[in-house]
Order: structure tokens, then sequence, then C-alpha cells
């Protein structure tokens, strides 16, 4: 029976220098960026169709990665498998389309099979390679020199830091072409629905309140009686007090009623009105929800009432709606 694996003795330090490697290779490319950066990003600017993006092995796991991250940040993008393209894919690019093609040695045959239909085409060809003087790098548009001293593997065969300066070169065009798009949060949101972060920009008080009958509410002529009844019947800790126009006049709550049980008021006979909290806090139908979570959280309540510009009760709501909207 074999014994076994364990770290080598020198793990830590060999670690080290694959990420010293991989991090001065990073750095080396932002003090080269020139105005073929600059080319490459006007270009996709100007492109009034997709941005394709290709590559073989390593390099292609790096194009799908930068597609997918031109996609969430506004630029619309896909990956093409150059293999599969000289086979029926390249029916998918058109004239409109800018052609990001990602190949180190620059002398993929994938690629170089492709190159040269995608120029008959119309497309626009981006290369990103390490040998500017190489086939790919010479017929493109716009070549990106993605060099670099050595790779962080050993025996200098595995794309290591290769692959990541590539990584983050397509970062880099990714965040310049967010920046000149004026791509924002929302924008972000919403291509991404299922996110937290989506869920925070993208939701409002309206999506989640309870309205019409189900909306907790007293008259002002209400007896303390009357109150607890309401707040019992449409479960969540508290009431609206309103005059005959639905104007909110207070908010009698949870901890309003259990300092009321300590006072021995008669329920019966004392008017809400006398122990109601008066100028409730409150939102508009039209604020995100997280606004609510911010407001409850800084006022420590866990109930609040939604109104109009007119301080029309329209909605309630408390944290367990937000919890389950998961909003927080």
């Amino acid at each position: 029976m074999n014994p076994p694996l364990s770290a080598a003795p020198h793990a830590l330090t060999l670690a080290r220098e694959v990420l010293q490697i991989e991090a001065a290779a990073v750095q080396a490319l932002s003090e080269r960026l020139d105005e073929n950066f600059v080319s490459a990003v006007n270009t996709i600017l100007g492109c009034h169709g997709r941005v394709i993006v290709s590559g073989m092995g390593k390099s292609g796991h790096i194009a799908r990665k930068i597609a997918a991250t031109l996609s969430s940040t506004g630029t619309p993008a896909y990956f093409v498998h150059p293999g599969e393209a000289s086979h029926g894919d390249l029916g998918m690019i058109t004239s409109q389309d800018v052609f990001i093609a990602l190949s180190y040695s620059g002398e993929s045959s994938e690629l170089q099979t492709i190159i040269p239909v995608i120029k008959r085409q119309g497309a626009k060809l981006i290369s990103l390679t390490g040998n500017p003087r190489s086939s790919l790098a010479l017929a493109a548009d716009v070549h990106l020199d993605g060099a670099i001293t050595k790779e962080a593997c050993p025996m200098g065969l595995a794309p290591t830091a290769s692959t990541t300066a590539a990584l983050a070169l397509g970062d880099a065009l990714a965040v310049v072409l967010l920046d000149a798009k004026g791509f924002g949060k929302e924008d972000f949101a919403r291509s991404h629905p299922g996110g937290s972060l989506g869920r925070r920009l993208l939701t409002h008080v309206r999506d989640i309140m309870h309205t019409d009958a189900q909306i907790p509410a007293v008259g002002e002529a209400a007896t303390l009686a009357d109150a607890v009844l309401e707040m019992s019947r449409k479960g969540l800790g508290m009431t609206a007090i309103v005059d005959g126009q639905q104007h909110v006049l207070g908010i009698y709550t949870d901890g309003d009623l259990r300092r009321t049980l300590e006072k021995q008021f008669d329920f019966k006979a004392t008017p809400i009105a006398s122990v109601m909290s008066h100028n409730p806090r409150s939102i508009h139908p039209d604020d995100l929800a997280v606004a609510a979570v911010e407001l409850m959280e800084r006022h420590n309540i866990s109930q609040m009432l939604v109104v109009n510009t007119d301080n029309v009760l329209v909605g309630a709501l408390n944290m367990h709606d937000l919890l389950k909207a998961k909003v927080i």
C-alpha cells in the first residue's frame, strides 16, 4: 500500500513564489498599457453587434470568463469555441461584431483556420497574445500585448502567469467599458436579478407591502380594545390610526401594548388616540425596500407604515416581510 501523499516542506515557499510571479505579471501589464488598449475599448464601444470571445485550451477558459464579465457589466458578449466555429458556429458572427481572440503563442491552429473567414465577413478582430509578431497579432485590427516574463509553473509548461495576465487584461477591458457606458448599480442588478444585489436594488416597498384589507388600521375614535383586536387580526404587530380620509395620525405597536399593560388601562374605555405614538416613521411605496430596512435598523423598530405623498395610508410592512423577500 502506497504511503499517503503530503505537501513538500517548501510548499508555502513555492506557493508564495507562484503568487509573486503572477502578481508581477499583472503589474507589468499595467505599466505596458498603451494606445492599443484605448483602440480596443473604442472598437468595442463602436460595435453595433455582439462581442465574441474565443480561445483554445486554457485560453478558452479565460475567454469564457471574459465573455461572462463583459456581459454582466453592460457589454453583450458570448464565447465561441474555435474548433466548433469551423464546423458551423461561424454563422453566428456578422460584420457588426467584434471578435476577441486569445492565444498566448498567437499561433493557435484552430484560430488561424477561422480568422480569414472572420476578416472576410467584416467583423473587427482584437487579439490578445504574448507575441506581437505572431500570425494572430499581425492579422488583428488591434493587438493587446499579454506577454509575461515567465510562467509560475516550475517547468514553465502549464499556463499560469500568462492566463492570469490575460484574465486581468479582460477585467480591465470590462471595467473601462462599464465606466464609459455609465453602467451603474441598477444596471448590474437588472442582469443579476437572482442575486442579493439584484434583490436589494430592484425590490421596491410596493412589491412587498400589505395592501387594502391586509392593512391594519382603526379610526381615531376607536378604543384600545378595537386597536388590539385589529392588530391580532392582521398579524403585523401594529395598527395605524387614521382619520376619515385615511391620513395617518399615529401608530400603535406591540411595544406600545406592553407599556400599556404596565399602566393597567381599561381597554374598552381608553381611546386609542390617547395612547398611540404620534408622527410614526413611514416610507413611500416607490422607495427601495432596502431603505425600509435601513430606517427600521436606525430607529430600532420592526414595523412601518407606507404612505403616499399626501400622508394617506396605502400599505404596511414589517421586518418579517423584508426577510421573506430576501432583501436582508
